[in-house]
């Protein structure tokens, strides 16, 4: 497996980035909140791992090993596989997502594209005693700030969602309500609170 990989950032697209190592240019696959840590020119590392495939070889990097680890524990549970345990840390911080599956919760869980009320069950049956709920966070601790806007953002993120397989129609539909009602969201909020509201409406 490939364990992490360091270089140079080459490229950064909507649903990956090209990193170079030992002059070879590398597709990395990664949530919007990963991406939008990079700086093209400048050198990243990121934890990953590699999903082999009959047809294909697709590398898929973290901004941390917590990620990683989260991303292949979600693929032990059956029906969950790279894209789908790829979209739920999108939508869902490891924070959060460790905290749904030790308390059962499912409807944050149900914010997830692709998971309905069976599938959440599943998800808590099978990992809730694989993680740890992380502590309360105090009162008054200060939140992230949110990534800035950048030129281009809704066509971006609706590419990013077509990406994802979801209709245009309704991919686009999801970011303008997001847009309505917060226009200065930064791209990583904007994919993640319009894969919320995707999975809500279905």
């Amino acid at each position: 497996m490939i364990h992490s990989v360091r270089g140079p950032v080459l490229e950064i697209g909507l649903d990956h980035a090209v990193v170079e190592v030992g002059g070879v240019g590398l597709a990395v696959h990664a949530t919007p909140a990963t991406l939008g840590g990079l700086r093209r020119g400048e050198e990243t590392r990121l934890a990953t791992t590699l999903v082999v495939r009959e047809e294909s070889l697709t590398l898929f990097g973290f901004a941390d090993a917590e990620e990683r680890e989260l991303f292949l524990l979600l693929q032990t549970v059956s029906g969950i596989g790279p894209r789908l345990a790829l979209a739920t840390i999108a939508v869902l911080e490891p924070d959060t997502l460790r905290r749904a599956l030790a308390d059962g919760d499912l409807a944050v869980l149900t914010r997830i594209p692709g998971v309905g009320r069976k599938s959440a069950e599943r998800l808590v049956v099978e990992l809730r005693d694989k993680v740890t709920a992380p502590a309360a966070v105090p009162a008054g601790a200060p939140a992230a700030a949110a990534p800035s806007p950048v030129l281009g953002i809704r066509e971006q993120v609706v590419e990013a969602l077509l990406g994802l397989g979801f209709p245009q129609r309704s991919a686009e539909q999801a970011v303008d309500g997001v847009l309505a009602e917060r226009p200065d969201t930064g791209a990583s909020v904007l994919l993640r609170s319009a894969l919320s509201s995707l999975g809500r409406s279905r």
